[in-house]
């Protein structure tokens, strides 16, 4: 009897073992099959502050204007940080989590986001969750019963992330495999519990690219066979080389504002365009954005660039050059004033109904041509005043020439040599157009023409 038991207890132990190896099971969700989240290449991003769309129960207020988000031709949403945000040393920034597998309440519940996610793959949109993977808020439980997780400095102290002023944050030690694991679990809740479709990772370029290839090998295991986006906030190319689908285009973000005030040329948008894509390699691409959260805290689009008509001209030279659309919510309707995403900021979204029809207008170019995505061909045509950009998008037989007057004020380039007397198809107000040898462009004028 002796040996019995202990075989059956040396049983049990094996049991309990192999159990405790495998990943938490975090009830997984069921996700439409009808439902396909779209490839790298051909995402549309609509970035959701949910602090733009009410005061409290946003993730109802979200869901109530999904129709109008769906019209706008967009196919995936990225919304911030929906976490309980941190009360000690608090700014109120929604980057800082206090709980990374729960929801804060001005946003509403888990049950909630569950709805707003299916009710987005149901008019054929994908979710994306802004993560938050460098720091945690100074009152995460993380830090109360796991302070080996964060960084010390030479007092034994628990810092804020070094070289900024991120006071209302504690920087974790990605040196720690139990926080890594814990991290990876936490990400996985949201996936098989809400079904979401992947990430945008706040901040990737300060988490070790190691932990990034281990993290999606992982998430993309378990979301099989659905597909994962995952979008990072930075510019190292090791991230590329973890998992990441895209990561941020900052360096053009910051040569169009250059190029609209008058301060560069418009070469400088070439040149950065090629410097981005120079070694991205197959399936990598760059988000391209006029605004986001971020830049919103300083000037609306509309000043930034120097109007309503030169956000627009600013807006196409960006997305159409090689691809990689996004629209933070609330451009669209022309919102002139900065956003704080740290406090509810009221957005009439009747307001600029023609605005938004033009967004929704160039959304839907850009869907039907993939010339105009990151997988078609750039072709450069010199401007000697360098005003106009003018670059033919070109994918076997889908041809568009996208041509933007980026000052205030008239100019006129040459028609590229293989355009020149061919009759075209003006995509945005489907006029017919016979080329003769000059583009004479009012100020901040753009046309996207089709080659007939």
């Amino acid at each position: 009897m002796k040996n019995i038991f202990l075989t059956l207890l040396l049983m049990l132990v094996v049991v309990i073992a192999v159990g405790a190896c495998k990943p938490k099971d975090h009830h997984a969700v069921p996700v439409s099959d009808e439902f396909v989240v779209p490839e790298p290449a051909d995402v549309v991003l609509y970035q959701v502050n949910p602090r733009v769309f009410a005061p409290s129960n946003s993730f109802q207020a979200i869901i109530a204007r999904l129709d109008s988000i769906q019209d706008l031709g967009v196919n995936m949403l990225w919304i911030m940080p929906i976490y309980p945000i941190g009360e000690e040393k608090s700014k109120n920034s929604p980057y800082s989590v206090r709980d990374y597998k729960a929801v804060a309440p001005e946003y509403g519940t888990v049950d909630d986001l569950r709805l707003l996610v299916e009710s987005c793959h149901e008019r054929g949109m994908g979710v994306i969750l802004d993560w938050v993977a460098n720091h945690t808020a100074w009152d995460n439980n993380w830090l109360k019963q796991h302070p080996d997780w964060y960084t010390h400095d030479e007092n034994g102290n628990i810092i804020y992330p070094k070289g900024t002023d991120w006071t209302d944050v504690a920087d974790l030690n990605y040196n720690n495999k139990d926080m890594r694991a814990a991290m990876i679990d936490a990400m996985r809740f949201w996936v098989d519990s809400v079904g979401i479709d992947g990430f945008r990772c706040d901040v990737a370029d300060q988490v070790p690219a190691d932990f990034w290839t281990d993290c999606i090998n992982n998430l993309r295991s378990a979301a099989k066979p659905r597909r994962l986006i995952m979008l990072a906030e930075g510019a190292n190319p090791k991230n590329f080389d973890a998992g990441f689908d895209l990561n941020y285009a900052w360096e053009f973000m910051g040569a169009i504002a250059q190029v609209m005030k008058g301060d560069a040329k418009v070469s400088k948008l070439i040149q950065v365009d090629k410097n981005e894509y120079s070694n991205l390699g197959n399936g990598k691409f760059k988000l391209r954005f006029t605004t986001n959260h971020d830049e919103a805290t300083k000037a609306s689009p509309i000043t930034l660039y120097g109007g309503v008509r030169a956000s627009m001209a600013a807006f196409v030279a960006t997305t159409m050059l090689h691809g990689g659309m996004l629209i933070y919510g609330s451009q669209e309707v022309g919102y002139p004033e900065t956003i704080n995403f740290f406090k509810y900021v009221p957005v009439d979204w009747n307001a600029n109904s023609a605005l938004r029809e033009e967004y929704k207008k160039l959304v839907s170019i850009y869907n039907e041509h993939g010339a105009l995505r990151s997988s078609g061909k750039v072709l450069s045509f010199d401007d000697e005043e360098n005003n106009i950009l003018c670059v033919d998008r070109v994918l076997n037989n889908d041809n568009v020439l996208v041509v933007v007057n980026v000052r205030d004020q008239a100019c006129s380039c040459d028609v590229p040599t293989m355009w020149v007397g061919k009759d075209v198809t003006n995509l945005m107000t489907g006029e017919k157009m016979h080329l003769e040898k000059r583009f004479n462009m009012q100020p901040y004028q753009y046309l996207l023409l089709d080659n007939e």
